[in-house]
């Protein structure tokens, strides 16, 4: 592994992908006799203003899926952006990474781990979620988690904190705002489980601000922790899996005291040829300056540098089908503008980031799910969550009561234990949250 002097570096193996499938993408590493030695290296900084101190942040570039194996070693970043309190925001940080671990099975080939990622974080933050209710109900975290394995980014993310990268001058959106104003797609599935949304009524009956979950006030529809404005709320994270090429990258990670200041383009030319400290600097005394000290902003940059006198690897043809990304993963070049709309952007096909997964659906029968081969990596009677031992008669499949059409029936796996099925019942609406009675008065 290499290493550079920085704030903080570290190597990791090559990257993968999956449709492209992932085997498709490590052959060709394979056949470009890349050594060890030529793996990327990450730099990254961190730089924060605090104005209640509800920001934590997680770094680990060296990390190791298979313990005392360094060629097994990925590196992992996170940005927790707490409401209500700092409790959800330091139990995630302190526990997340090992419930990732732990959901993914062990001795799982490089391969197979990268296909495995995306099923093993939607059950490690609903695992951190559902633990944390036995420790405080009062509080919440946006979580935006970030994996890196070689060239293989693997973005989870729930709440309004963002990961954008950029990549030969183009920019990608890695993560997308859980906030009600954003989806209406989210507005309708917390009504129908049971939640209110709405703006803030005063004297006179008007309403202001951004739309809100009542009572409690939340303006999130996804995060960890918040259990006393609904379970409704849930902690299913939106997983985004792309590989770079050889030109490498920067990742910028920030709390929404970044994004509500400056557009993603703003952010990387304000920092642009800054090493990762500076850059993370600049980007926070930026948002500081044109909107003053008003929340958290916190900022951590990640430049993934790979070799660079290695030819950069040829792009696959577009398959039958791969249009489906076109809408699912989006691409805008670089400019100088400062506008902030989501709703404006020039998207267009990308070119040198190979997409590989996304899904942001909340529901867990779909999430945990998976097909061959990923299905046979997960042991039948685990639960899928939590994972504790079940025995044959305990299991609760996740598509029981499921009115997904198909081949799908109540006995078929994954399982879940007797306390994780009450906890996607509740996240469904099927089930009344613990605490009937709600407080409100939500800072988020």
């Amino acid at each position: 592994m290499s290493s550079r002097s920085g704030s903080t570096s570290g190597g990791s193996s090559q990257g993968g992908g999956a449709a492209v499938p992932l085997a498709v993408l490590l052959r060709r590493e394979v056949a470009s006799e890349r050594t060890a030695s030529e793996r990327p290296e990450l730099h990254s900084g961190l730089f924060s203003q605090a104005k209640k101190g509800e920001d934590f942040t997680f770094l680990k570039p060296e990390c190791e899926r298979v313990p005392g194996v360094p060629s097994s070693s990925f590196s992992a970043f996170g940005l927790f952006d707490g409401h209500n309190g700092n409790g959800a925001a330091i139990y995630t940080k302190e526990n997340l990474l090992n419930n990732i671990l732990s959901a993914v099975p062990a001795d799982l080939n490089r391969e197979d781990w990268l296909a495995a990622l995306p099923r093993a974080l939607v059950a490690a933050f609903v695992k951190t979620d559902k633990d944390f209710q036995t420790k405080a109900r009062s509080s919440g975290t946006t979580v935006t988690f970030v994996i890196i394995d070689g060239l293989v980014i693997t973005v989870a993310s729930v709440g309004d904190s963002r990961c954008v990268l950029q990549a030969e001058g183009s920019i990608y959106h890695l993560s997308s705002d859980h906030r009600f104003d954003a989806s209406k797609e989210e507005v309708d599935r917390v009504t129908e489980c049971g939640g209110d949304v709405g703006r803030l009524n005063v004297v006179g009956g008007a309403e202001i601000g951004p739309l809100r979950c009542w009572p409690g006030g939340l303006c999130l529809s996804r995060s960890i922790g918040d259990q006393d404005v609904g379970e409704f709320i849930v902690p299913v994270p939106l997983v985004k899996q792309v590989k770079l090429s050889t030109a490498g990258g920067r990742l910028i990670i920030a709390s929404d005291g970044v994004w509500d200041a400056l557009s993603p383009e703003v952010a990387f030319n304000c920092s642009r040829e800054l090493p990762p400290v500076p850059a993370a600097e600049q980007i926070v005394k930026t948002a500081v300056q044109s909107k003053g000290l008003r929340d958290d902003t916190t900022c951590i940059v990640v430049d993934i540098i790979a070799e660079k006198n290695h030819p950069s690897m040829p792009h696959p043809k577009k398959q039958p089908g791969m249009g489906v990304f076109k809408n699912m993963f989006g691409k805008k070049k670089s400019s100088d503008s400062s506008s902030h709309s989501h709703t404006d952007r020039e998207y267009m096909d990308p070119d040198n980031v190979e997409e590989i997964f996304e899904d942001g659906c909340a529901l867990l029968s779909r999430r945990l799910d998976s097909e061959y081969p990923v299905r046979n990596m997960f042991k039948l009677f685990i639960c899928a969550i939590c994972q504790v031992e079940l025995k044959p008669n305990q299991g609760i499949s996740v598509h029981e009561d499921s009115s997904q059409p198909g081949s799908l029936r109540r006995w078929d796996g994954p399982f879940l234990c007797q306390s994780c099925q009450e906890k996607k019942e509740a996240m469904e609406g099927k089930r009344r949250s613990r605490d009937s009675s709600r407080n409100s008065g939500s800072s988020e």
